[in-house]
């Protein structure tokens, strides 16, 4: 995934934080967040929403807080949507298997694989949660495989 495929809007708002896992960019559009990339932002802009996102970021790397509680609008598929918010209840400390989220939302293992792919609010919507049967699965956020299983030690997973 080619960093920041959001930032092409005009009028988004981004803010960016230094993290465990690299420098990581929020994105907000109409109140909502919207992505989460990796690396450092050209524009910054503190708004309201931004900065809670951000200091929520900042507690859960610092063991501190285990849950979000922002608006997500994520882009994608209907499909993919029901994937990510499936995503969402699985609790802080536990995971489940792709073929788990697939019976609670539909479709197959591989299914769930290719929409945790397309996750544009990772972490937030917690994709690194979902794990394979035979090992962790994959992940495609910087770093790969290393930062889901960082994320999941942090869990103590």
């Amino acid at each position: 995934m080619p960093p920041f495929p959001f930032t092409q809007r005009k009028n988004m708002p981004q803010l960016s934080l230094h993290s465990p896992i690299g420098d990581l960019t929020i994105s907000e559009e109409n109140g909502s967040i919207v992505s989460l990339d990796w690396g450092w932002g050209r524009d910054q802009a503190e708004t309201p929403l931004l900065l809670e996102a951000q200091e929520q970021l900042r507690s859960y790397f610092e063991g501190k807080n285990p849950s979000f509680s922002l608006p997500l609008q994520p882009w994608g598929t209907d499909y993919q949507k029901k994937i990510w918010q499936a995503l969402t209840q699985i609790p802080y400390g536990e995971t489940r298997f792709y073929y788990d989220i697939a019976l609670q939302a539909g479709g197959s293992a591989r299914s769930v694989g290719q929409a945790n792919a397309k996750n544009p609010i990772p972490i937030l919507i917690p994709c690194h949660r979902v794990i394979g049967k035979q090992g962790l699965g994959g992940y495609s956020g910087m770093g790969d495989i290393a930062t889901k299983q960082f994320l999941l030690n942090l869990e103590h997973l």
